[in-house]
């Protein structure tokens, strides 16, 4: 695999983790450079294992997986916004217990359901057997570089819009959870 089409896969499967970054960029307050290295460190390390996991795995996992990886991505996703939906109708009188997607479950969920496109990806690799060490180094920093990027550009949007953007924010993710579903079962 050349280096052009290498940046445009990794590209193409950092899309998620940007839309997510720009939710989360919308709704953390503050954003603080912890919360930002946590999140592109927690989505470019998932996007790089999951195609050594895909290579390494091969078809007969595959298989297993292909048929309800949309499914898990999108009740993963439907379940964080919907916890994000729920903080942003309590209001900023509850503003403690907000959803912080840099931490704990829901990190780990978000870096899944963002990721799982990458499995698809290494099992291509193994099957035309290519070498998957540079190319999931690369999809992993090309996953990182975009969160940042969201994250940063989330946060200047969300000052633009003020304490109500979880709601937009949930209902973002919920419906890239849907694009998902959708783009697996047409």
């Amino acid at each position: 695999m050349g280096l052009l089409s290498l940046l445009a896969v990794a590209i193409a499967l950092a899309m998620d983790a940007f839309a997510v970054a720009v939710v989360a960029g919308v709704t953390l307050v503050p954003l603080t450079g912890r919360r930002v290295f946590r999140l592109a460190f927690h989505f470019g390390l998932f996007q790089a294992m999951m195609p050594v996991i895909g290579w390494a795995a091969g078809s007969a996992v595959y298989s297993v997986i292909a048929p309800i990886d949309h499914w898990v991505a999108f009740v993963l996703l439907g379940i964080v916004g919907g916890k994000m939906i729920a903080s942003g109708i309590r209001g900023p009188t509850e503003e403690a217990i907000r959803v912080d997607p840099t931490k704990g479950w829901d990190l780990v969920m978000l870096s899944v359901a963002t990721s799982l496109d990458a499995l698809a990806v290494g099992l291509s690799l193994a099957m035309i057997g290519a070498s998957i060490v540079v190319p999931a180094v690369v999809i992993g920093v090309v996953a990182a570089a975009f969160t940042v990027v969201g994250m940063v550009l989330g946060r200047r949007v969300g000052q633009a819009w003020g304490k109500r953007v979880e709601l937009v924010g949930g209902v973002v993710l919920i419906g890239i959870g849907v694009r998902i579903l959708i783009e697996h079962m047409t």
